[in-house]
């Protein structure tokens, strides 16, 4: 029952180079906030010494600058130590890089070994062999079948190939629709042929006309 509430430890996946990275990054970090206080109190000692000379106070102004000076210094040492830190912290990161690729490059060895202990020399050479005996053989076959025909048989051949060619070219007439034959009315002679009895019709109204004027007198 005590396996049940076991938590399962995974492995983790963070390297001693990941550790000793974050270290430079967060000790660089601790630098730069150093160097930003350092800078304040520069700017400070500065105005104080300002103020000191302005009361008469030399001395006091001259510690003052003393002490800047100092600072100064300290804030050079400083950025020697960062330019070392974020060097060193590349260097770590490509170095890791460098392993990626290394460990790439070693499995891919180990692929091809497996590949070639698989696809042995002999029995490539072995393969071909049979391949260009096949061919080989297919050949002779070949120049035997052409040599045992005549030239009459090559004259039945292609007779036997030309008729086949005409029952596929027969099928496919017959599976076409038929065109019907009856020839179609000219437009023009349709027109003229309305046109004469619309014509007609007009000269009979006309004539009819004057027969209902004279039974109405």
């Amino acid at each position: 029952m005590g396996g049940l509430f076991t938590k399962s430890k995974k492995q983790s996946r963070v390297t001693e180079q990941d550790k000793a990275v974050l270290q430079l990054k967060q000790q660089r970090d601790r630098l730069k906030q150093y160097q930003k206080r350092i800078e304040l109190s520069l700017e400070n000692d500065r105005q104080l010494a300002k103020k000191c000379l302005a009361q008469g106070r030399k001395e006091r102004a001259k510690l003052l600058l003393r002490k800047k000076k100092y600072q100064e210094t300290m804030l050079a040492n400083t950025d020697k130590q960062l330019e070392n830190l974020e060097k060193m912290a590349a260097d770590i990161e490509f170095a890791q890089v460098e392993m990626q690729v290394l460990d790439g490059l070693k499995q891919g060895n180990a692929a091809l070994k497996k590949m070639h202990e698989i696809l042995d020399i002999n029995e490539i050479e072995k393969i071909m062999d049979e391949t260009r005996d096949g061919i080989e053989k297919q050949q002779e076959i070949d120049a035997i079948l052409s040599d045992a025909l005549t030239q009459q048989d090559e004259d039945d051949v292609l007779a036997e190939l030309e008729a086949l060619e005409a029952e596929e070219d027969a099928k496919i007439t017959d599976s076409l629709p038929e065109v019907p034959s009856d020839k179609l009315p000219e437009v023009e002679e349709v027109a003229g042929d309305v046109e004469e009895e619309s014509a007609k019709a007009n000269v009979s109204k006309v004539k009819e006309k004057p027969a209902k004027v004279l039974v109405e007198a």
